[in-house]
Parts: structure tokens; C-alpha cells; sequence
């Protein structure tokens, strides 16, 4: 089998897939915005050992339960506050679990990401066809 047309194959399938990855992403973030439930969090310290910057978003529930987000490694650059600061957080009644702060970089960085992955394996697709 030809080289040029596996690897031309191989970018299309992970173009597809990452593709599918983003639209999934932005129907997670769609799904959010439309049916999402919406509380104010703050930003708290994380504990002594713990080697990140950022802080942890503490909000409660619907049916007053308090949970904790990690906003991850690039919290800064999505715009959440320093600690003590607020922020709005968004999940679904039944997921409390999986929720998300309600910043629109924080919303949408996930399909951004995907959709930049399927652009470069679309592209190496393209470079390499015969």
C-alpha cells in the first residue's frame, strides 16, 4: 500500500474525529447555556502541598451541597479572579458534578482545542496527498 495514501487516510480519520470531538464540545457548552443552572462560586486556596497557582471555585448546589471545580493548569488565562474573588459557575440540575465556570473562554476553549487539532490533521492531510 502506498505510504502517501495512508497517511492521507490516517490525518482524515483523526481530522474526522477531532472534528467530532469539537462539535461534541460545543453542544456540551450549548447544552450548558440553555438548560445549565446558574450559582455564583468563589475562588479559594488550594492546599499548602499543592504545587498550582490557581485556586479552587467552591459553590453549592441546588440542593445546598458544597462542591469544588479545579479550573485546571490555565485558569489565569480563562479569567478567573485571584482568591477570594467570584465567579459564575453553570452546571445541569442532575450533574452538579460537571461544572463549568461560565466564562465564554472557559466554555469554549475545549472545541477551540479540538477544532485547532482537526485544522493541523486536515492540513498534513492536505500537504501530503499525492
Amino acid at each position: 500500500m502506498n505510504a502517501e495514501l495512508l497517511l492521507l487516510a490516517l490525518c482524515t480519520g483523526f481530522g474526522l474525529g477531532f472534528l467530532l470531538l469539537a462539535v461534541r464540545q460545543l453542544a456540551a457548552a450549548a447544552r450548558l447555556w440553555v438548560r445549565g443552572l446558574r450559582v455564583t462560586g468563589v475562588v479559594t486556596k488550594r492546599v499548602a502541598t499543592d504545587r498550582r497557582r490557581a485556586g479552587l471555585v467552591v459553590f453549592t448546589d441546588h440542593l445546598g451541597r458544597a462542591l469544588a471545580i479545579d479550573p485546571g493548569a490555565y485558569a489565569t488565562l480563562c479569567g478567573l479572579p485571584p482568591v477570594g474573588g467570584s465567579v459564575p459557575v453553570v452546571y445541569l440540575r442532575n450533574r452538579p458534578g460537571a461544572a463549568r465556570l461560565w466564562t465564554l473562554r472557559h466554555l469554549l476553549a475545549p472545541s477551540f482545542g479540538w477544532f485547532l487539532s482537526s485544522t493541523l490533521a486536515f492540513g498534513t492531510g492536505v500537504v501530503v496527498s499525492p
